[in-house]
């Protein structure tokens, strides 16, 4: 657990700010955690007398935009994130007057390349996504508009199929979680790359290719798998709860000749695994009905221990003593407010 303290300032709050007070907690950010938030959100309604919070899907970028435009009952109170939160994204908070945030990693997760069920299965490594799907890669020792067209063309043992894989826009947590697992840790395998000055080095290895190579489905994973389905052979990328659930009728790539399975990814053996997160104004805690309340819940056994319903929704618990650590933070939010 991380208290991102955004400014030294005393939590002082404009009492404007809560004139037009609401009774629903609001929740935005990520598509991949608003499964888990709803579920929570669902639960917490039942077994408590507080009001169903609003949960809205906007991908982790476009809920921090959201997030950190101010405080008050006009402006969410958690952001689900799919990868932590960004310094500039702490700045545009504190700008704004969202002094202080509390980071709570929910549990973890892993990002997911997979292709309609029924297709050859194949191990990539990161370096060889980078080749596939960089807009700059490299050749002979050389960096180019990238060639490859399709997956034979970079490892001779790959299908002889069109490199298409469809991925999540600019604004999702997967996308910039993506980008720094496969994409950065696969283009420091050439020394091309490695030898260039740090912005040119940034702008190639985090640029995606836009010649159809590479093509931005928005948000909502079960478009993706429409698409996968419509177009045999293509692979997109979506977080590991979402392949959980439709194991059935997709099949994953391996990493670095590692699947994709809860084991592997809570073990961190999965290239591609990560942190999952909430974060929460601290300012709206106390004032907001239920926040506290609401976090508390989410962080109990109930919800992401390893029996909990969450884990059911394809949510990978953390350790007992991660879990129990963050839930003494939850706790002290609360009883601080």
């Amino acid at each position: 657990m991380k208290m991102t303290t955004l400014t030294a300032v005393a939590l002082v709050i404009p009492a404007a700010a809560f004139a037009q007070s609401r009774e629903n907690i609001r929740v935005v950010g990520s598509s991949t955690v608003y499964p888990f938030t709803t579920a929570v959100a669902e639960n917490f309604a039942r077994e408590s007398d507080f009001p169903p919070p609003v949960v809205e899907s906007t991908g982790t970028g476009g809920g921090f935009q959201i997030f950190c435009e101010g405080i008050g009952a006009g402006t969410p109170d958690i952001n689900d994130a799919s990868r932590a939160m960004a310094s500039s994204e702490e700045e545009m908070c504190a700008g704004n007057g969202v002094e202080s945030v509390t980071e709570i990693q929910i549990g973890n997760d892993g990002i997911v390349l997979a292709m309609d069920g029924g297709q050859e299965q194949f191990s990539v490594t990161p370096a060889e996504l980078f080749q596939a799907l960089a807009a700059e890669t490299v050749q002979d020792g050389e960096i180019v508009d990238n060639p490859y067209q399709n997956w034979s063309d970079i490892n001779s043992d790959f299908p002889e199929q069109e490199i298409v894989v469809f991925g999540p826009p600019t604004t999702s947590g997967t996308r910039d979680a993506f980008v720094e697992l496969a994409m950065e840790t696969g283009c420091e395998e050439f020394e091309a790359v490695t030898s260039l000055e740090e912005e040119r080095m940034s702008e190639v290895c985090t640029s995606m290719r836009s010649d159809g190579g590479f093509v931005e489905a928005g948000e909502n994973d079960n478009v993706i798998v429409q698409r996968l389905s419509s177009q045999p052979g293509s692979v997109g990328i979506f977080g590991y709860s979402y392949y959980d659930q439709n194991t059935s009728s997709l099949t994953a790539l391996s990493v670095n000749d590692a699947q994709p399975t809860a084991e592997n990814i809570a073990a961190e053996d999965y290239p591609l695994s990560r942190p999952l997160f909430i974060y929460v104004k601290d300012q709206h805690v106390g004032v907001i009905p239920g926040l506290a309340e609401f976090l508390e819940y989410y962080t109990s056994d109930a919800a992401w221990g390893p029996d909990g319903f969450l884990v059911e929704q394809g949510l990978i618990p953390m350790a007992e003593e991660r879990r129990s650590e963050v839930s003494e933070t939850v706790a002290a939010l609360g009883s601080s407010n």
